[in-house]
């Protein structure tokens, strides 16, 4: 059986006095984890500090054995994890935010393509259900460039599911039809945001999957509100049923935990113990490499 790689949620506010870059390997390496996706708001001076730092970030990536599997791409206020300002504030859905975090985004590329790093993903907000709404296909033309542009550097476009439906995601990902559009994964979000549940998602999906982001969940209680997040085990997620999805969809990516607290001795627990439930898990199947 091949080694299962897993690996954290790591996020660099490079505007910060205190952010450390070696702090983050360190304290995944100390996590028993060997990768990270590292999220980031690629502005432009992010984007060339980071660029600069390449011989420092990949020795931080040989002395703690971490490796980054994917850059997520944020994009920055205005944004409301919401039913109703979540609607015109998330992603690159917002036509009048389009140009700004496209920016972003290609910002975040040029960081991954000096690192190495194949996967670049993001949330892309409340696509529409209907494919005729002229925002779909506005959405569309930009993400075939997006999308374009990424190919032309062996890169893949991710979406990270939460605001859509399954068969959106799918729906967009043939439309762009650039071959280098896939999910990740975040088996949490769409309980979260009431969508589906993750294991008939990946029977939709699942062929599409390139990253994972681990983490559990209940189901909204109100129409305004998202669901709470949970630690890993004490939500809805099946996860041995996702496991058994992922492996049965060709799935040999990294495994990816993601803890949203604070950081600390409770969160690395959480993490600790969410590693180990899963490693379980895994452990019932063989795993080519990927």
């Amino acid at each position: 059986m091949s080694q299962i790689k897993f690996g954290v949620m790591s996020t660099y506010r490079g505007d910060y006095a205190d952010d450390n870059l070696e702090e983050m390997f360190k304290n995944a390496a100390s996590l028993g984890v060997k990768s990270m996706m590292f999220c980031l708001l690629a502005n432009d001076k992010v984007r060339d500090d980071l660029i600069n730092r390449v011989d420092e970030v990949k020795g931080y990536m040989k002395k703690y054995d971490v490796e980054i599997n994917a850059l997520w791409a944020g994009w920055g206020a205005p944004c409301f994890w919401n039913f109703y300002e979540g609607q015109n504030t998330i992603g690159l859905i917002p036509p009048e935010y389009r140009e700004k975090r496209l920016h972003l985004v290609m910002n975040a590329s040029d960081i991954a393509k000096a690192w190495g790093v194949k996967y670049i993903v993001t949330h892309c907000g409340y696509i529409p259900e209907n494919p005729n709404d002229p925002v779909y296909n506005s959405f569309i033309a930009m993400m075939k460039y997006l999308c374009g542009e990424l190919k032309a550097r062996d890169q893949w476009f991710c979406f990270e599911t939460g605001q859509e439906t399954p068969i959106t995601i799918l729906r967009a990902i043939q439309d762009i039809g650039t071959g280098n559009v896939g999910v990740n994964l975040d088996t949490a979000n769409i309980i979260l945001y009431g969508k589906a549940n993750p294991v008939d998602a990946i029977k939709i999906i699942g062929d599409y999957v390139k990253c994972l982001h681990l983490k559990d969940g209940l189901w909204p209680t109100d129409g305004r509100s998202l669901g709470k997040m949970v630690q890993i085990g004490q939500g809805e997620v099946d996860f041995p049923a996702v496991v058994k999805g992922l492996h049965d969809h060709g799935y040999r990516g990294h495994f990816t935990i993601e803890r949203e607290i604070q950081e600390g001795s409770e969160r690395n627990k959480d993490i600790i113990d969410a590693r180990d439930m899963i490693m379980d898990l895994t452990s019932k199947y063989e795993w080519d490499p990927e």
